[in-house]
């Protein structure tokens, strides 16, 4: 990506030149997802990131998919005792009990979304369009450890809150072109 004229802190400028927020702000950051394992993935990965930096998070990331069995829902729904105290054991990811305990609770709450809406893609679909503030106060009734911060980087990094990409970087044209969920309102 050529350089161009950003605010210096964005991360859009941040990462053309960075080996790890490169691929990630190119590929993934702000663009609509709709599948179950990469939704529930990213919101596993925006909660252990409160309190750290996304650089860690993203060095960390091939541990996270292998300790949460591929964000398997299903699989990581049913995780028991020995699976939290494998977890907490693993120096591959954030080993914090209230965030292992945080994922295994909204996995579950992921596949029971499935009931009524088909799933947490079509839980987003249902309730948007909303403000940040309404997002916020839902995800606190239906997930755990989900607080202003970490709501609004999941629901930005996803493609349902705008704001992921500065309007002057090429893959904002890129995500426009795929219709996220907050551009059509």
């Amino acid at each position: 990506m050529a350089k161009l004229d950003l605010p210096p802190d964005s991360y859009c400028a941040i990462a053309p030149d960075h080996p790890f927020h490169r691929p990630y702000h190119d590929t993934e950051y702000g663009f609509p997802v709709d599948d179950e394992a990469a939704l529930f993935e990213r919101l596993v990965l925006e909660i252990n990131q409160a309190g750290l930096s996304w650089l860690t998070i993203l060095k960390k990331r091939d541990g996270f998919r292998a300790a949460y069995d591929g964000f398997d829902v299903d699989t990581v729904a049913a995780y028991g005792p020995a699976e939290r105290a494998r977890l907490l054991d693993d120096a591959g990811i954030i080993r914090n009990r209230l965030k292992v305990d945080a994922a295994i609770a909204n996995a579950a709450t992921v596949a029971s979304l499935r009931d009524e809406h088909g799933g947490f893609h079509g839980w987003l679909r249902a309730n948007h369009p909303l403000d940040k503030p309404d997002w916020v106060r839902l995800f606190k009734t239906t997930f755990r450890f989900t607080g202003g911060e970490i709501t609004g980087e999941f629901l930005m990094s996803t493609g349902w809150l705008p704001g992921a990409h500065h309007p002057a970087c090429p893959v904002h044209g890129e995500i426009l072109d795929l219709d996220p969920p907050w551009a059509a309102g």
